[in-house]
């Protein structure tokens, strides 16, 4: 790889970071600039993307429980939007092929539907980096929008099976096995230790995943998915996932950079491609509409709409697939290329305010709920709680533990990952599902008795916000979170939060008071 790739990608990845955006913009705009200036992608460039892409595709995997891929939101939400979607799209791609309107002018119904189509599906890569970013991958409504693209994945693997002309050898039965399979995998994970083999690991059942899948004649993709879906209910699969986000990050790079090398567009495309991402405020208010008809909470369907309203990479391949079999023009393929890319910035910029934007407008988004909820999003007021703590991973959970062993029921432990809660739950410790950036969670919740809100997340924008939303409750207690660098317990004090301790002191701190308790008595013995 040339050096003026990493130095352009650095630089402009950067710039884009200091200015308060994901840098996964700068890194799209690098892309161009590149290929702008008169350099081509190579190879390299391209299998690092889809070692990235892969890589992405199996840590979701890893995250992600079947029940609830069965849930009515999820399949319903992802079949109803896409069918609209393409049906409503399709109509108005061939209303502008009788117009004079530069590349739509040959348009069949066929080739507008295929153009509909790719435009259907929701980055997978992009709308991740965005729910990692924010700490959001086990809210509701990440869970949601995750659940929503895996089965758009599977509507992709049904399109290549069309387009290639050609089903899976027989030998894809065989693949229904690999569930038997899965103590074989819980057995190598275990074993796999904590330092190097363990990334190695996660490298090796990705990449097997991917080959397998291809050789039966699959979407090595997908392979990549179900692998990750088989170690899900192992104990070190956050582990695991955690040991692999470097180097995904890393790879991801290529892929980004390897999208501004598709085409050099020209004027009359760039305006189509325009005009293409002033549909996506469509596409996010129909996912909107769709999610409350489900009976699902305004803002969990806000949320959603607003993460799912990009195009996709899969839309490129859709693309490429069509215009190899002779369906479209190439011109098209630079065309998407360019709504895609558009939609990444416009969605990573969106987001990032969204919810700001749902705290001033929350009465007007609450409006369009149905009035019957779904059972797993009505709140539960924590009974008794003076203190509660927000976030069980391993640092929260550790101190909601301890302060449970000394005042009781008189702590409650909060968390947006389901399957933590239950586990909690079944050790008989009182716990409450709950987001707690949710503004409508603090709403339904009676603060007068809590005394002590303590923040034990990994990111300090989602303690920012959390502080944000109780000051806006009239919370009248104290609050403390933890912060892992020097530079962040300035930000969080400046943001409301009374008391941040850092992460490395304070455990270098217990460490200590906890080993002279070891030679304690035999001092006071002498």
């Amino acid at each position: 790889m040339d050096f003026i790739w990493i130095l352009i990608a650095y630089v402009f990845g950067f710039a884009f970071k200091q200015l308060g955006f994901p840098p996964l913009i700068g890194y799209l705009i690098a892309g161009f600039a590149l290929h702008a200036y008169g350099l081509e992608a190579d190879s390299l460039l391209q299998t690092l993307g889809n070692l990235g892409v892969t890589l992405l595709l199996f840590t979701i995997g890893l995250k992600i429980q079947i029940k609830d891929l069965t849930r009515i939101e999820v399949w319903g939400g992802t079949l109803f939007h896409m069918g609209l979607w393409v049906a409503a799209l399709t109509g108005v791609f061939s209303l502008l092929s009788i117009s004079a309107l530069p590349y739509f002018t040959d348009l069949t119904l066929e080739s507008a539907a295929i153009i509909a189509f790719a435009l259907s599906f929701s980055s997978t890569v992009c709308i991740v980096k965005l729910l990692e970013d924010s700490g959001e991958m086990k809210t509701r409504h990440g869970k949601l929008a995750i659940g929503i693209l895996v089965m758009q994945d599977i509507a992709a693997v049904l399109f290549l099976v069309f387009a290639k002309g050609q089903l899976p050898t027989v030998w894809a039965l065989g693949l229904l096995l690999l569930v038997f399979s899965r103590p074989l995998f819980n057995w190598i994970l275990s074993r796999s230790g904590h330092g190097e083999m363990l990334p190695l690991t996660g490298f090796l059942l990705a990449f097997g995943g991917y080959e397998l899948f291809e050789l039966v004649g699959m979407k090595g993709d997908l392979g990549a998915l179900v692998f990750g879906v088989l170690l899900a209910q192992h104990v070190k699969s956050g582990e695991l996932a955690k040991a692999l986000l470097s180097f995904k990050d890393l790879f991801l790079i290529g892929f980004f950079l390897a999208i501004g090398f598709t085409a050099l567009p020209t004027v009359d495309m760039m305006l189509i491609a325009v005009g293409l991402c002033s549909l996506l405020l469509v596409k996010a208010l129909l996912y909107f509409g769709l999610l409350t008809a489900l009976k699902l909470r305004g803002r969990t369907s806000y949320l959603s709409g607003l993460s799912l309203m990009n195009f996709s990479e899969f839309g490129l391949i859709v693309m490429v697939l069509s215009v190899d079999a002779g369906w479209l023009d190439n011109n098209w393929l630079v065309i998407v290329a360019l709504a895609v890319s558009i939609s990444f910035v416009i969605t990573s910029m969106t987001y990032k305010g969204a919810h700001s934007f749902y705290a001033r407008h929350k009465s007007l988004i609450r409006r369009y709920e149905r009035s019957e909820r779904l059972n797993r999003d009505i709140f539960c007021q924590p009974p008794n709680a003076e203190i509660l703590v927000i976030g069980l991973g391993r640092v929260g959970q550790g101190a909601y533990k301890a302060l449970h062993k000394e005042i009781g029921d008189r702590v409650c432990g909060i968390d947006a990952d389901n399957q933590t809660i239950k586990r909690l739950t079944e050790e008989g410790l009182p716990v409450v599902l709950g987001d707690a950036e949710d503004a409508d969670f603090w709403d339904n919740l009676n603060l007068d008795r809590v005394k002590l809100v303590m923040l034990a997340l990994p990111s300090i924008e989602d303690m920012q916000n959390i502080s944000e939303q109780l000051q806006l409750s009239h919370y009248k207690g104290s609050i403390a979170g933890i912060a892992r660098y020097v530079d962040e317990q300035e930000i969080l004090r400046e943001s409301g939060i009374d008391h941040v301790f850092n992460f490395f002191a304070e455990a270098g701190s217990g460490f200590a008071e906890e080993s002279l308790k070891i030679i304690t008595p035999s001092q006071q013995t002498a």
